[in-house]
Order: C-alpha cells, then sequence, then structure tokens
C-alpha cells in the first residue's frame, strides 16, 4: 500500500462495534482534576481536611520515580553534548531530529535515517501522524480499553473509533477480522503491543503476524505504538511488527525516552514508509521548525555512551520490584480484583464485581490521599467497574499502603466485600 493510496481513502460507510464519536471534553480525564485532589482543591468533592490527614500516593500516573532516574548520567551526557557540538546542540535543526540521534535510532532498527522522524516525545509523534492521515469520517481502529490521549486525539480530528476488545494476549484479532469481513474499511489501527496501556497485556507472535496479513488484505495502516518495549522483565520478547512487515509500508512505529530515560527530557520518535515521514517531516518544519536540539543531543550521548543500556536494567529492577508488590497487595487488601500480571511496563489493569461503582470508589480513595484512573476514561463505553493502577512512580511501601486504603473505600462501598 502506497502512501497517495493511503492518503487518498475515506472509510467505507460503516456502522462501528461503538459507533460513538469522542469530543475534546470526554473519553479521557484532566490529569488536573486528579492532582487538584491531592492539591486539596475541591474536586468531586474532596476537601484538603480530608486529604491533609494522609500521606499522598499516586497510582494514577505512568513516569518512573526521581530515584531510577539515571541522573549523574544525564548530567554528564548533557556536558558531553555541550562541549562535542555546541552549534548542533544550541542551533536551530532541521525537522527531521537531531542528526547523531536519527544515526543511532537507524542503526537500532535496521531502516535508513531517511525513514525517520524524531520529536518532542512520542505524543507529538502520534499527533503528527493522525494529523497527517485521518479526516472527519475516517475509520479508526482502536483497542478496548486504550490510551485515553489516544481517543482525544482522534476524537479531535472527528474520526469514527471502531473498538475492538483486549484479550490476555492483545487484541481480538478473530473480532478484527469479522468487522473487516462485514464491510469495516478502516485507514489506521493503532495498537499498543507490548505492556500495553492501561491492561499492561503484550500482543502474541501469532496475532502480529496475522495483524499485518490482515493490514494487507484490507489495505490498512498499523501504527505500532510502543512506548514500553524495553521494561521487560520477565518472559521472551516478541519481535516488533515494524520488522515483521517486509513490505515496509504496512507499519508505522514510535516509541519515546520517556520511560527509558526520563519523562521531562521529552524526545520521541517514528519510523515509516519514506514518503509518510518526509510529508511529516514537511509538518514538523511548519510547526516548530526544529524539535528541540538540546534535549535530543543529550539523549544521543545518553544512548552512544551505553548509558541508555545501564538505565533501562535498572528501571526495569525497580518496576519488577513494584509490580510485585502492587500484585501482593491487591491479592491481601483487595481478593474481589480480578487481573493479568504485567510482565513488563508501567501498568495493572483490576476489573472489580460487576455493579461495583469504581466512580464512587475514585472519590473514597481520593479522599484517602491515594490516585488511581478509571476505567472508564480508557473506554468509549463500558469500564464501570475496572481501574488502572500505574505502579512505577511509588516505591513498595508506598503501593502497599494506598492500595490498602483503596480497599478500605472499597469495603466501605461493599459492605459484604471480603
Amino acid at each position: 500500500m502506497t502512501f497517495d493510496r493511503l492518503r487518498a481513502r475515506r472509510s467505507a460507510a460503516y456502522h462501528p462495534i461503538y459507533p460513538a464519536r469522542i469530543s475534546p471534553n470526554t473519553g479521557a480525564s484532566s490529569w488536573s482534576s486528579r492532582e487538584a485532589a491531592l492539591a486539596g482543591r475541591h474536586s468531586h468533592g474532596v476537601s484538603w481536611r480530608a486529604v491533609a490527614d494522609y500521606t499522598n500516593i499516586s497510582l494514577s500516573r505512568g513516569a518512573p520515580s526521581l530515584d531510577i532516574i539515571a541522573v549523574d548520567e544525564l548530567r554528564a551526557s548533557a556536558q558531553r553534548a555541550f562541549e562535542h557540538d555546541p552549534a548542533g546542540t544550541f542551533a536551530y535543526g532541521t525537522s527531521a531530529g537531531y542528526p547523531r540521534l536519527l544515526e543511532w535510532l537507524a542503526a537500532k532498527h535496521e531502516v535508513e535515517p531517511d525513514r525517520l522522524l524524531a520529536t518532542n516525545g512520542s505524543m507529538q509523534a502520534d499527533a503528527f501522524l493522525f494529523e497527517e492521515l485521518i479526516e472527519p469520517g475516517d475509520l479508526v481502529v482502536v483497542e478496548a480499553p486504550t490510551y485515553d490521549r489516544t481517543l482525544l486525539a482522534l476524537g479531535k480530528l472527528r474520526a469514527d473509533l471502531l473498538a475492538i476488545p483486549l484479550q490476555s494476549d492483545g487484541i481480538d484479532v478473530g473480532a478484527l477480522a469479522t468487522a473487516l469481513e462485514a464491510g469495516a474499511r478502516p485507514k489506521l489501527a493503532h495498537i499498543i503491543p507490548n505492556f500495553q496501556n492501561p491492561a499492561g497485556c503484550t500482543l502474541s507472535l501469532d496475532k502480529r503476524r496475522r495483524l499485518i496479513e490482515l493490514a494487507r488484505e484490507y489495505d490498512f495502516l498499523i501504527f505500532e505504538d510502543d512506548p514500553y518495549v524495553e521494561l521487560r522483565f520477565e518472559g521472551e520478547g516478541h519481535p516488533r511488527m515494524l520488522e515483521l512487515d517486509e513490505s515496509g509500508d504496512c507499519v508505522v512505529y514510535a516509541s519515546s525516552f520517556s520511560k527509558t530515560v526520563c519523562p521531562g527530557i521529552r524526545v520521541g520518535y517514528l519510523v515509516g514508509p519514506r514518503e509518510l515521514i518526509t510529508s511529516i517531516r514537511k509538518r514538523g518544519t511548519e510547526t516548530y521548525i526544529s524539535p528541540n536540539m538540546v534535549a535530543q543531543s543529550i539523549v544521543a550521548e545518553f544512548c552512544h555512551s551505553g548509558a541508555i543500556d545501564q538505565s533501562i536494567a535498572a528501571v526495569k529492577e525497580a518496576l519488577r520490584e513494584r509490580r510485585d508488590a502492587t500484585c501482593d497487595a491487591l491479592g491481601r487488601h483487595l481478593p474481589d480484583a480480578r487481573f493479568v500480571t504485567p510482565e513488563g511496563g508501567y501498568f495493572l489493569w483490576v476489573d472489580l464485581p460487576e455493579g461495583s461503582d469504581v466512580a464512587a470508589l475514585e472519590r473514597g480513595a481520593a479522599e484517602r490521599g491515594v490516585l488511581f484512573v478509571k476505567g472508564t476514561d480508557f473506554l468509549l463505553k463500558g469500564g464501570e467497574n475496572s481501574l488502572r493502577i500505574a505502579y512505577s512512580a511509588v516505591p513498595p511501601d508506598q503501593i502497599e499502603e494506598g492500595i490498602a486504603r483503596v480497599a478500605e473505600a472499597y469495603r466501605e462501598l461493599s459492605p459484604t466485600a471480603a
């Protein structure tokens, strides 16, 4: 499938399984509303006095805590970047990104540099791709559940969304195939293949191959959104769909250094067909002339020096400990909870018994100084009895305490709960 054909296409008349459109104000909640609860503002009726009695614990945000960030190595990388290439670091660059970083990424993914674009975080890479390809009424496949900011971005573009349920080994490709056979004609399928946000599951190898077959047969593009791939701490990894796509025109790949270096560095990237990347580079020039050369030059030094490997190893060790603490605490304090234990990444998806009111549970937890994210934020429909826990940002003892408080709120709402 060529980029020109892809760009010219429009989705055929088809009623998605969940034919809702997302407005910019629905489908995903505001981080600030959660943070306001812990800051003592009135959010969902939570007062400062109610929260002040507790140590605040956030199980809501997928970010590493400062103690597992390689601060000294980042400082040394910045010093080298400033000394060795001040002209490239401090001046405007090209929209493609910092050349030495592109060189490292090209070697990592075994692609030509002109198939790469480095951006200000992977969310900007996502936004550029969506803006380049999606027009109002275009059909886009999303996982159910999926990242809330993806729903917002596609909603702003007035895309029609075909939500396909997740299973323990990733998106239900059988359900997708059935929808395609029934007439669905998506332009794009957004897939988070490794340690999915929010569900924590990983796409199996067979499903990766089947998705590529479906993309070729039904002429749509797979967007492999993969910021967590390096954070596997058990089990066997699978090839990227980017690598399995022998034709080189079925998959666009995105990843980020926010999860492996630090969130504040704001460096992400896209790999894709040459014509598509050329067009998005032009969009980048028109948006900001060039991305952040200072940040990208620091990341380039961090990667070329090998510090990235040490950083990933340290983050994985900490995340494994925090994942284990989360699962253990849920087993002890919330035996009603059902979840798939993730083999890596930042997140764990919890299902409570049908009829559980997680919106009320969120308020009860906030009154006890604990934040998590409701399942409804990640779905077009459903999720009222589900929640996402991010275990990356707090040490194990705080995870234990946080889940104990959530369980206390749950028992208050469900007096018969175990």
